[in-house]
């Protein structure tokens, strides 16, 4: 394949040398990242992080952040059909349990199940960036964060004040959304609502999608104060989601929703961010659609949360201290009505030594548990500049989770769960470096985690009931390579980016026949997208993902997506799978052949 394309290659050089100079440090952005106590550039960071701007999301193909992170190398989104009704999120061969979700800084995880993490997704009209660290990140964000966290940042103003979009497409797919922005005296205010529906491209696969969004911006001669408020609700057929691929008539109904208000205040060499917030979880299931009596589950769950982040800059480095505390309720008629509260504390420090060449970031996370006591994540950060292309870094610590509501309480005819269950721990390691040049940035890591007392449901004997237990220990190590080029050619801006991720993992001390979530993770995981402009006003994205699972099974799927701009109207062609890959995420459930969306957005004002 490389030999076939050497002769356009070296046709497109010289062009592409010869524009090098229009290309701009900002294809390329910095953007501090914001979801720690200590406020870091991204080019400085000590870390494994990827960064998806709101410009990248327009350009791709996807119409959910689950379809944008699916393009991100060593994420594994495990999709359950389309329109984003259904997925689970792996990070680095981790459990879906084990990777924590945030929203503008606010964990959102559900203590119910890590099956409900991606329900409140935000749409993507009101992204500003996502931040996906990978790594252990208990020491920073506390527990959950045990393969890594992401980030969704919401946008602090639009550039149009009024958004219309539609689209419809293959399975009676349609979309709509509007979108207004605008500002009201010393205030600042977005307000998002969408909704998305299809017949579904089997049996008992239909879905529609509600979401609501609103963030507002109060500005005071102090400081301004956030308000976010944000609802998803989601209402699908379940053919074969859960349990067995012959349950086919299942369906669901859950909705998520989050508020929240914080305000960062600064005070000589001092920054405070207080926040607050409230997060709701329902989930209503039914094992047959047509018959609620047969077997019907609900599932209600609040969590309430204060946090308190400081950080103070000195001779010596920038210190960082934070408490978050909060509380967990769930009423249901399968779990029982259960509570838990915690409180964090985090302390961390970061050395600039050698003219600021070398940091080095120890901190430390102290967690209680009303319901499992106190525990400990130390961890560090080191990162070395070398020069102004080339930084080493690495970092390590201990990480953890408790269990959910459904591992300890869990009961059906299929499955219980154990309330004896212990904590998952693990111990974790990363030696990373980046070579950033003004055009191009490519980076690799090598990382190792030790996992114990892993959570899974087992059986003996195949007519048995699945049991969670702690069953296993486990070590995933691998190596991850991401390269992102961007040029101008015949004065457009092209942009390039492929990932690529290798992942072992050794299972051992298993004693067991039969394991419901018997480790299969992404072995091998190739992500391309070309970002392309063929004229100014006709942006096109190509995006291409190999998986290979380490149980075997491989697929590749291309998607793409076409754009037809004006000063006020955008068309649109998104097409995926187009290839006609047959091939599974998750559980056996079949994804869609080759699908469409014709699509029109209006901007308005």
């Amino acid at each position: 394949m490389i030999l076939r394309l050497l002769p356009l290659l070296l046709f497109l050089w010289p062009l592409i040398s010869h524009s090098q100079k229009e290309v701009s440090q900002e294809n390329l952005e910095e953007v501090i990242i914001t979801s720690s106590r200590i406020d870091v550039p991204f080019s400085k960071n000590s870390r494994t992080i990827d960064i998806i701007s709101a410009k990248d999301i327009q350009q791709s193909a996807a119409t959910t952040i689950a379809d944008v992170l699916q393009q991100i190398t060593g994420v594994d989104i495990r999709r359950r059909g389309t329109g984003g009704s259904q997925a689970d999120l792996y990070l680095r061969g981790g459990g879906f349990d084990q990777t924590l979700l945030l929203i503008d800084g606010i964990k959102v995880e559900d203590p119910q199940t890590g099956h409900h993490s991606l329900n409140i997704l935000v749409p993507i009209e009101v992204v500003e960036r996502i931040e996906v660290v990978k790594g252990p990140a208990a020491r920073i964000f506390g527990q959950n964060a045990f393969t890594g966290a992401i980030n969704i940042v919401t946008k602090k103003k639009l550039s149009s004040n009024l958004n219309l979009n539609l689209q419809a497409g293959s399975f009676d797919q349609y979309n709509r959304s509007i979108t207004f922005g605008g500002k009201l005296n010393k205030t600042n205010h977005i307000v998002h609502f969408s909704q998305a529906s299809s017949d579904g491209y089997r049996y008992n696969t239909d879905y529609k999608n509600t979401n609501g969004f609103v963030k507002s911006t109060f500005y005071s001669r102090a400081t301004p104060i956030n308000f976010i408020a944000t609802f998803s609700e989601r209402d699908f057929g379940a053919n074969g989601f859960y349990g067995s691929s012959s349950a086919i008539d299942q369906y669901e109904e859950t909705q998520a929703s989050l508020l929240g208000v914080s305000t960062a205040l600064k005070s000589g060499n001092w920054v405070f961010k207080p926040r607050v917030f409230w997060k709701r979880n329902q989930d209503m299931y039914l094992f047959v659609r047509h018959n609620p009596s047969l077997y019907r589950n609900l599932h209600i769950s609040n969590k309430i949360g204060a946090e308190f982040n400081a950080s103070y800059s000195s001779k010596l480095g920038i210190s960082g201290v934070g408490v978050d505390v909060n509380k967990i309720t769930i009423s249901s008629n399968n779990l029982g009505d259960r509570n838990r509260s915690s409180t964090t504390l985090f302390l961390e420090h970061k050395f600039l030594l050698a003219n600021n060449q070398l940091d080095i970031t120890p901190g430390i996370a102290v967690n209680h548990f009303s319901d499992f006591g106190t525990h400990i994540f130390p961890g560090i950060d080191i990162g070395y500049q070398i020069n102004d292309v080339f930084r080493l870094y690495a970092n390590g610590g201990i990480t953890y989770r408790v269990p959910t509501y459904t591992d300890l309480y869990y009961s059906s005819s299929t499955t219980v769960g154990d309330e004896n269950l212990q904590p998952e721990s693990a111990i974790a390691q990363e030696l990373g470096g980046v070579l950033q040049f003004s055009n191009i940035r490519i980076s690799a890591a090598v990382f190792n985690r030790d996992s114990d007392d892993l959570i899974d449901y087992v059986k003996e004997k195949e007519e048995d009931r699945w049991k969670a237990t702690n069953f296993a220990k486990l070590n995933s190590k691998g190596i991850e390579l991401n390269t992102q080029f961007v040029f101008s050619l015949f004065n457009l801006i092209q942009k390039f980016n492929v990932g690529y991720t290798y992942l072992e993992d050794e299972i051992k001390d298993v004693s067991v026949n039969y394991s419901r979530y018997s480790i299969n993770s992404l072995k091998h995981h190739l992500t391309t997208n070309a970002s392309l402009k063929i004229h100014q006003k006709i942006p096109l994205s190509i995006v291409y993902k190999f998986a290979e699972r380490s149980l075997g099974d491989s697929y590749s799927v291309v998607d793409a997506a076409i754009r037809y701009q004006t000063s006020r109207v955008t068309f649109s062609l998104i097409a995926n799978n187009i290839f006609d890959e047959s091939y599974s995420e998750t559980n056996l459930v079949p994804m869609p052949k080759s699908n469409f969306l014709l699509g029109m957005n209006f901007h308005f004002f």
